[in-house]
């Protein structure tokens, strides 16, 4: 067959490895955290991995929260204001993780998924994982089923369906998201970056939202990214089919387009220059607050939320 499945049982977490042969492009996910580890492509034959991840599973089980590299982001994304926040007229406290005086990213960054099942065929290479949360933190304490689908497909193209069921008695507030950092191989500074939006949502000095969206018309047509440092979300463009984000370089292009309901993307450049965080956000940044795409999800309800990583090579 054209692809094939990898399961590696040889450290803490399985890693799976999906696969084209043909091109000898890869996916590596950690079964840990559910996160895509790498992805590989040959450009002028050679191998080069567009995620800056870990070196093993024991590193990110150690170290996930130094820059959440990949995390998935669930049941919230970014920044929550102060932890804090009301539903069904009660008051509720996130404790997990802080950055300064907010909570982020979530809560079941760590989570360790299990393997529901693998496919492989002429076509593409799957896997399917799925997490349990109990509702067992103390600042949400509502049960759900979190499922991942990652798939690899001919033309280097890589896609991700989150699938979240509300297996709690009552309607739960939800927003998801990833943290994948990205590497084209050279600085940050030689990238360009274009995003079908001209609306960034705007923040107070604590990099929480207003409520308010400013305009933006730097990345619409494509801005080089040098001198350009971004902590920042941005609303992508309704009006387009399809909305996407490219980051470019001399070699190839990265086109990451979400679906309809990923309509957020936060943007991060560290200060190294050698990465930088494309996230596809279901909501915009403290959501159970000010409500910005916040989801509302019944009892055994569905809700899917997918975006795809394609690498053309120039």
């Amino acid at each position: 067959m054209s692809f094939e499945v990898f399961v590696d049982h040889r450290q803490n977490h399985p890693i799976i490895t999906l696969k084209d042969h043909q091109t000898q492009t890869s996916a590596e996910i950690y079964a840990f955290g559910g996160i895509l580890n790498a992805f590989n492509i040959l450009i002028n034959k050679k191998n080069a991995n567009l995620i800056a991840g870990f070196y093993s599973v024991s590193d990110a089980i150690e170290n996930i929260t130094n820059g959440f590299k990949s995390a998935k982001l669930s049941p919230f994304v970014c920044r929550m204001g102060l932890g804090k926040y009301n539903w069904n007229e009660e008051a509720f406290q996130i404790e997990k993780w802080f950055l300064g005086n907010h909570a982020i990213h979530g809560i079941i960054y760590d989570a360790v998924y299990q393997i529901q099942s693998t496919k492989a065929d002429e076509n593409s290479a799957i896997v399917e994982l799925y997490y349990s949360y109990p509702g067992n933190e103390k600042g949400y304490p509502f049960p759900y089923l979190i499922q991942l689908l990652w798939k690899l497909e001919k033309g280097n193209k890589l896609s991700v369906t989150t699938t979240i069921t509300n297996a709690s008695l009552m309607p739960i507030p939800i927003s998801d998201g990833w943290h994948p950092y990205f590497t084209l191989g050279d600085s940050v500074d030689d990238y360009t970056l274009q995003i079908d939006t001209n609306q960034q949502v705007e923040f107070d000095k604590e990099l929480i939202p207003t409520s308010g969206l400013i305009n933006d018309e730097r990345f619409k047509k494509g801005h080089l990214m040098k001198d350009t440092f971004l902590d920042n979300c941005f609303l992508l463009d309704k009006s387009i089919a399809n909305p996407k984000c490219i980051l470019s370089n001399k070699n190839l292009q990265l086109i990451i387009e979400p679906t309809i309901n990923y309509p957020y993307m936060q943007f991060y450049t560290p200060e190294d220059r050698k990465k930088i965080a494309i996230e596809n956000l279901s909501s915009a940044p403290d959501a159970f607050n000010n409500k910005m795409g916040l989801q509302i999800l019944e009892p055994q309800d569905t809700i899917n939320f997918s975006t795809s990583y394609m690498a053309v090579i120039l």
